[in-house]
Formats: structure tokens, C-alpha cells, sequence
């Protein structure tokens, strides 16, 4: 499997944009939607400057083809329950585009990007109980309106009658994987809009 880099651009509907470095490619390059993300295939060769020329065209062109990325059917399930969520505990203030599982997001529990108002959940929350989703969910729904941990934050949180619960389960579960995660469930948990290793405009 190639690996694909993080490009810290996402497309216009808050998707990911990635490249993917071909020493096979001699001078064709080419775009295509895979597992949540844009990917961009360009050849090895290809300067830095190169690159985020090629990069630039080809996500237009992947946006205005037809070729436009579908929710996965889990993926709209998903934004249905944000909204839902939204209205009954945030006033219907948070107001996510994208909210999608995601399978390289091993290090947290979900994460946010506000500036584009997308939101990510680790597919590691499959499976958990639905008031322990709905708490990553709304947690990261927050942060569309707050970006740090403050007071603030945690008030917009307040009225969710879970948070306390989920966050002592989540606590649980780091604490008895095996993949060496904290035992802090904070630090799964987007702030600042987002974490790292999704490498748009966060902290």
C-alpha cells in the first residue's frame, strides 16, 4: 500500500487532501476520492513547487468532474446524529458540513476542524455504547463553537446528562488498551479545532 502525505489543504467539503509520490509516473498525474480523503498521484521526481501546483489544479478538477465524493452510508448516519445532537443540547448552534469515521485516527477519539466545520470520529467508537459516541460527538460539535477546553467549553456540555459517564468509559478503555494511549480521554479529543495528525490548522 502506498503511503499517501498529508497535505494539511482539505477539498471545499472538508475532505482531507493527500499525496501520493509514483516513481512509476514519468509525467502523468492524476486524482481520485479514496476512504474519505483526495488524493493526488504525482510523479517522484516532482519539486515541492511542482507538487503544490499539481495539487492545486487536479482538487479543482476532482471537485468540478462529477466525480463528487458520496457520504459513505455511516458517514451520513453519522451527520444526521450531529445535527440531531446539535439541536437538542447546543441550540442548534454547531453546524458541521462533513462528520465522518475515519480509520487513521489511531491516537484520539475524534478531532474538529471549525474553519471548515468538519468533524472526524475514530472507527476505535464502533461499537461502544450510543451515549459514549454521542458525548465524542458532541464533544467535537463544541469545539465548532469554542476551540479550546475552557470554562466555556465545557459549559456548552453541560446539559448533556453523560459527560461525566462517557468520559470515566473512555478513560477505562485507554487505560486497558494495549496501544499505549493516555489515560486522559482529553487528549483523544479534537481542541483547538482539530489535532495533528489531520494537519489542518491545528493544535
Amino acid at each position: 500500500m502506498p503511503d499517501d502525505i498529508a497535505t494539511g489543504l482539505s477539498t471545499a467539503d472538508g475532505f482531507p487532501v493527500y499525496v501520493r509520490r509514483s516513481a512509476r509516473r514519468r509525467r502523468t498525474v492524476s486524482a481520485f476520492w479514496q476512504e474519505g480523503k483526495a488524493v493526488v498521484a504525482v510523479p517522484a521526481h516532482f519539486s515541492a513547487s511542482q507538487e503544490r501546483e499539481w495539487v492545486a489544479k487536479m482538487v479543482q478538477r476532482l471537485q468540478s468532474s462529477g466525480q463528487r465524493r458520496r457520504p459513505a452510508q455511516g458517514d451520513a448516519e453519522l451527520l444526521l446524529r450531529a445535527q440531531e445532537l446539535s439541536r437538542k443540547y447546543l441550540a442548534g448552534r454547531a453546524q458541521p458540513v462533513s462528520v465522518r469515521w475515519v480509520s487513521n485516527q489511531r491516537s484520539r477519539w475524534g478531532s474538529a476542524t471549525p474553519a471548515e466545520k468538519s468533524i472526524r470520529l475514530s472507527e476505535q467508537l464502533k461499537g461502544m455504547p450510543g451515549w459514549v459516541v454521542d458525548y465524542v460527538l458532541l464533544h467535537e460539535l463544541a469545539h465548532l463553537l469554542v476551540a479550546s477546553h475552557s470554562p466555556e467549553f465545557w459549559r456548552e456540555l453541560a446539559g448533556y446528562p453523560h459527560t461525566e459517564r462517557a468520559k470515566a468509559f473512555l478513560e477505562g478503555v485507554s487505560f486497558a488498551s494495549t496501544r499505549g494511549l493516555s489515560a486522559e480521554p482529553e487528549a483523544y479529543l479534537g481542541s483547538s479545532g482539530g489535532l495533528p495528525e489531520e494537519s489542518s490548522s491545528e493544535s
